[in-house]
């Protein structure tokens, strides 16, 4: 799902030149190296840095070619359970949508009910798309709703064709509000240790941007 572009500098992705340096010393923290791709801590955030660039709704996505997904995952039988984490499509093959049901849920117990939410820098590609839509049609258990920053692809005749079998197949697909991107700053992205947390700032055509894709996602949707 990642937009294939030139791979610019850090400092064009919003990063810092040292950002390698810098989060070779979070996977030291967290133990990263000890677990397989796209396994996540539970809790764990992404940096601040990351979600002020990847997740920002604008129009041309020019350099944006990771896709970070946040997940919650209400787990529904004798008690309930929810978990959340986030991950990215960088570490492996496999983009983050195709991983999330590869390592975060493979498997969806019969005697349980799950509601699955998702909060994605931008909307899946055609093939991930696919996996979702097949994997709702064999789980009728699972309730997925997805909330976009951005769509992919979506002038493309077969990208609007796969979007609309994963509606026929009990997926909601939002674009993400202003709150949206309120909730995810708040429970998803890392705020400064010994530091009071920051409050979201909303970027200039946070709204008008949103705007602009929910109308174009409706016009594939209707």
């Amino acid at each position: 799902m990642a937009e294939k572009q030139e791979e610019p500098s850090n400092a064009q992705n919003g990063e810092p030149d040292n950002a390698e340096e810098g989060e070779g010393k979070k996977k030291k923290k967290v133990k990263r190296e000890d677990l397989p791709p796209f396994e996540i801590v539970t809790g764990e955030r992404l940096p601040a840095i990351f979600f002020k660039f990847q997740f920002r709704n604008v129009e041309y996505s020019s350099g944006r070619n990771k896709t970070f997904l946040c997940y919650v995952i209400e787990t529904q039988g004798k008690e309930s359970v929810t978990s959340r984490g986030y991950l990215e499509d960088e570490h492996a093959a496999a983009h983050a949508e195709i991983a999330f049901f590869n390592t975060i849920l493979p498997k969806c117990e019969s005697s349980l009910r799950y509601n699955v939410t998702w909060y994605v820098s931008s909307s899946p590609c055609v093939t991930c798309a696919d996996r979702i839509t097949e994997t709702l049609k064999k789980n009728k258990n699972l309730r997925l709703t997805i909330m976009v920053g951005r769509l992919f692809m979506w002038e493309e005749p077969e990208m609007q064709a796969a979007l609309k079998k994963m509606k026929s197949a009990g997926c909601k697909l939002r674009i993400m509000k202003p709150q949206d991107f309120e909730y995810v700053w708040q429970n998803f992205v890392e705020q400064e240790e010994g530091e009071e947390a920051k409050a979201f700032v909303p970027w200039e055509d946070i709204q008008e941007n949103f705007q602009y894709y929910e109308e174009k996602l409706a016009e594939i949707l209707h």
